[in-house]
């Protein structure tokens, strides 16, 4: 079989037969890959010009619900994955963690369409006051950038390593271009294929290379965004491309590093703490073959419990049944491929100059399947080496595959050193039942890691594990780990968005965010906004209600029925020393009297107040003050129905500006409240 690249809207082969793929646990041929003839001008042009006009004409809400989609049909789907998966040597649960894992990814950067504005850009932050309360501001938004999201992904996880990425870009508004490891792009093929035949996506959306394209780069731009996950050697040298330099283009690289875990010295053999510490090194040695960037490849423990964390490991590493991963029972399966194995072995023998083996056989492995003895299989190999302040390889070599090394420390400050020592890391772990211990080895550790997972008997049950990346927590690392960032929320989505400060005046930047700047033109509304439909009120639609004067009568009433009884609020003897003059009106209280202001109490299209955000208090209102209201529409949201019975409706966020007869702001707030449409 003969791979395809899927490029500007058409599957392709590439010319020729450029590399034969294997079956990792075989040996048997699966397919060929070839991305020669590829015209890369054309793929960039196809993504930019199609793709990207297309996502980018979509608002982040709509973007997210075509994540929700395209994962909710995907895992209808999955199942016919894994056959794919298990060519790749990977067992069914690495399998799980490819696929239903990358999936996953797309549900979760779905439901970040919440956390962003219904619009195609982003309004950034606060607002900046140029002028003290004038005709002149400053605001920043974000918009798509208008290239191409480039993901040259490595060999171990050819699903997830695409969804986790492509699933922030399309969210962001921007087309991918996915270069898989060639090695297993078969399994990446097979799932692009079912995206594209699902026709979720826009046309021009997702581009797949299989082959090999050393020339990918050679056509990128500033507005392109390229991500790296491989080795440091190879992101090194794809950063410092020509191209990259000269265009400044935007590289996201997340290197393979040489990430630790930490048992801590309140641990002791009898406590559980020290069981999951065994069980956690077991599992990131074995899962995938330890083709993780993420896996332990520094274990470091007390001095006191060198034998004991040894003797627990070596028991826990024998009863790993390694083998073809469609045999039943099969707990580890193969390397990617013989090259791996070759590679791995080449880096222990390097690390042999300075350690020993004290669990598993360089040489020697016993595989469970038919056709194994031309598998990569390899077994799991613990190394020890108690001197890691001068024996220093093991902080610069990775062996890529289930392989780690057992190491000492006298102190806390020891085990930060030695963690530091891997010269960056996407992730560490430490295993504690004392949070003090914790504390400092977060605080001491936290510079040179992306991500720091502390364990013990309560989080350890529910726990992701050290070596699963989530999608909205950073997933990256500093140094050797390439000092990028992938995924992290709203963070990862921001990695393909321009910021733009704009300025001009309250007004004009408000029709340009679709959100209302304080200090802009009001709309006249021509009836209450609370009689208005979702569609009839419009950003900047303002009532400004009749005024109330404040009573002694009601803040002690208000005191009594919410039982606030501060001193400010009723014990004028009290006051001295305070910013108070004398007794004052209790802030909600004043929020509350304003919403009888400007609430409409006649049935309408509101269907109930969502909440409150942004509630200050900037002025004391004492009895005998007259407030009033200017209740303006800030921002709409629409919102998707969740089945043919729910009312259509979207969420409307009202700026409540409560003022008094001075014409002063004494509190501001915005109240999201959910309005129903015209044909609800």
């Amino acid at each position: 079989m003969k791979l395809k690249n899927y490029i500007h809207g058409e599957w392709v082969e590439g010319e020729g037969s450029e590399k034969v793929l294997l079956d990792a646990s075989t040996g048997e041929e699966v397919a060929v890959a070839s991305a020669r003839g590829i015209d890369f001008n054309k793929v960039y042009k196809y993504g930019r010009e199609i793709g990207g006009q297309h996502l980018r004409k979509m608002t982040f809400r709509e973007r997210g619900l075509m994540l929700k989609k395209l994962a909710l049909h995907l895992y209808k789907v999955k199942d016919q994955f894994y056959p794919i998966s298990y060519k790749t040597g990977a067992t069914k649960g690495d399998s799980w963690i490819d696929i239903e894992g990358g999936i996953g990814n797309l549900f979760a950067n779905a439901s970040l369409r919440r956390k962003f504005q219904d619009q195609p850009f982003f309004v950034d932050g606060e607002a900046v006051d140029l002028s003290k309360g004038g005709p002149f501001m400053g605001h920043h938004i974000m918009v798509p950038k208008e290239g191409v999201a480039v993901h040259i992904n490595a060999f171990n996880f050819p699903i997830w390593g695409m969804l986790e990425k492509c699933a922030v870009n399309w969210l962001a508004g921007v087309p991918a271009l996915v270069k898989p490891a060639t090695l297993t792009s078969f399994l990446t093929e097979a799932m692009v294929k079912e995206i594209i035949n699902s026709q979720i996506l826009p046309e021009g959306a997702l581009q797949l290379v299989c082959g090999s394209a050393r020339n990918i780069l050679d056509e990128v731009t500033s507005q392109d965004v390229v991500t790296f996950t491989g080795s440091a050697w190879t992101g090194k040298l794809l950063k410092s491309h020509p191209r990259i330099l000269e265009e400044a283009v935007p590289f996201n690289m997340e290197a393979d590093s040489l990430n630790s875990i930490i048992l801590g010295s309140d641990v002791t053999r009898d406590m559980p703490e020290f069981d999951i510490f065994v069980k956690e090194v077991r599992r990131e040695m074995t899962v995938k073959c330890g083709q993780k960037c993420t896996a332990i490849r520094r274990i470091f423990v007390p001095e006191h419990l060198m034998e004991d964390v040894q003797i627990s490991l070596g028991q826990a590493l024998g009863k790993t049944t390694i083998g073809d991963p469609r045999v039943e029972g099969v707990r580890m399966g193969a390397l990617a491929g013989e090259e791996q194995v070759k590679e791995v072995r080449e880096k222990v023998e390097e690390l042999l100059t300075e350690s020993s083996i004290v669990y598993g056989n360089l040489e020697k492995v016993d595989a469970l399947g038919n056709k194994t003895e031309n598998g990569a299989f390899m077994a799991p190999i613990l190394m020890r080496n108690d001197d890691p302040f001068s024996n220093t390889k093991v902080h610069d070599i990775e062996a890529f595959g289930p392989v780690s090394t057992l190491m000492p420390y006298s102190s806390i400050d020891d085990a930060i050193d030695l963690a530091k020592m891997g010269k960056g890391s996407l992730c560490s772990s430490i295993v504690t039942a004392d949070d003090a211990i914790a504390r400092d080895y977060v605080l001491g550790a936290a510079s040179y890691h992306g991500r720091i997972l502390v364990l013990n008997r309560e989080s350890a049950t529910k726990s992701t594990g050290h070596g699963s990346p989530l999608p909205l927590l950073v997933h990256g690392g500093p140094g050797r780990a390439g000092g990028g960032e992938e995924m992290g929320g709203m963070r990862g989505v921001k990695h393909y968005l321009q910021r733009c400060a704009i300025q001009g005046s309250p007004t004009t930047l408000t029709e340009v965010t679709s959100q209302y700047q304080y200090g802009g033109r009001y709309k006249d509304p021509g009836k209450h906004p609370f009689q208005k439909h979702f569609e009839e009120l419009e950003v900047g639609d303002t009532i400004i209600t009749h005024k109330r004067t404040i009573t002694e009568a009601d803040i002690i009433n208000f005191a009594n029925v919410s039982w606030d009884h501060f001193y400010a609020h009723t014990d004028e003897t009290s006051l001295e020393g305070t910013t108070f003059e004398k007794r004052v009106a209790h802030g909600y209280f004043i929020l509350s009297a304003a919403a009888g202001l400007f609430v409409d109490p006649r049935k309408g299209p509101v269907l109930l107040n969502y909440g409150l955000e942004e509630c200050r208090f900037t002025k004391p209102v004492y009895a005998g003050m007259t407030i009033g209201v200017r209740l303006t529409v800030k921002e709409k949201m629409d919102q998707e129905t969740k089945d043919e019975e729910d009312i259509p409706k979207g969420i409307v966020k009202f700026l409540v500006d409560v003022y008094d007869e001075e014409d002063e702001t004494v509190a501001i707030a915005t109240i999201l409240t959910m309005v129903k449409k015209k044909n609800g």
